[in-house]
């Protein structure tokens, strides 16, 4: 890289990290304990998201022209400080890419999330946009986030859920759905059990077309139902209430039953 284009980085990283002190506002501060456990917290700015987002936004308008891999690098940077705020922005940048993705851009989602996620809004902000948006232009790819599901990174497992959160809405992928949820049935970690069931009550609240020529739909309740229904003798309780959250009240009580 030439000195010129590092200077250029480094201007753009200290400008988006000056909108973040300048928003700080010390009657607002939040603080990590309200959202995440204790020895989980990521360091913080404090700001509320809804700021940050507009931060985020506001930065991207100012660097939109420049060259993806620049601006992924871009978002490296942000991710390496471990702090909250300035991974949520990588995050919004990334995602803002979206119309660019190419297939090798999933090894480097693959890296940000095994080396810098540290926490589970880092996790569903990443996964949910920019890894969803990637799997329904490249639907190949979700054959690797079978592969996160054996990861021993907690990170990287819930990952390989909450990618499909948003192609869950959409009626896409329930089979892959099924299978991953099936793979991580009794995974010990609450926070992937969450994920999991998250996902298949995406799944399970999904409408998708029969045919072009009607508007004709066919939910998912069905199968969702019918999977927490032949798995919920052994299936972790978190992620069952999560699975059946937005089901009719006679399908929660049916699944509830011991």
């Amino acid at each position: 890289m030439t000195n010129k284009k590092h200077q250029e980085k480094e201007s753009i990283l200290t400008q988006v990290r000056q909108a973040i002190i300048d928003s700080i506002d010390e009657q607002s501060f939040i603080a990590p304990d309200r959202f995440f456990k204790e020895g989980e917290a990521p360091k913080v700015y404090g700001l509320n998201m809804v700021v940050v987002s507009k931060i985020a936004k506001s930065a991207f308008e100012q660097i939109k022209a420049v060259p993806k891999h620049i601006i992924f690098e871009l978002c490296e940077e942000l991710w390496k400080s471990g702090y909250l705020e300035e991974a949520i922005i990588a995050c919004k940048w990334s995602e803002s890419l979206h119309k660019q993705f190419e297939p090798a851009d999933f090894a480097v989602f693959e890296r940000w999330l095994s080396k810098y996620v540290t926490n589970w809004a880092d996790c569903d902000t990443f996964c949910n946009h920019t890894v969803g948006f990637f799997l329904m232009k490249y639907p190949d790819h979700i054959a690797k986030l079978k592969a996160w599901t054996k990861s021993p990174n907690r990170w990287v497992r819930r990952g390989s859920a909450v990618s499909l959160i948003i192609p869950a809405r959409k009626g896409m992928f329930l089979d892959d759905i099924l299978e991953i949820a099936d793979i991580l049935l009794l995974d010990k970690d609450d926070l992937v059990q969450k994920g999991y069931g998250w996902m298949l009550k995406a799944a399970s609240m999904s409408e998708t077309f029969l045919k072009a020529d009607d508007y004709t739909k066919q939910k998912h309740l069905d199968a969702v139902f019918n999977f927490v229904i032949k798995n919920r003798s052994v299936m972790p309780r978190t992620a069952l209430r999560y699975a059946i959250e937005k089901m009719p009240v006679d399908l929660k009580a049916e699944a509830m039953k011991k």
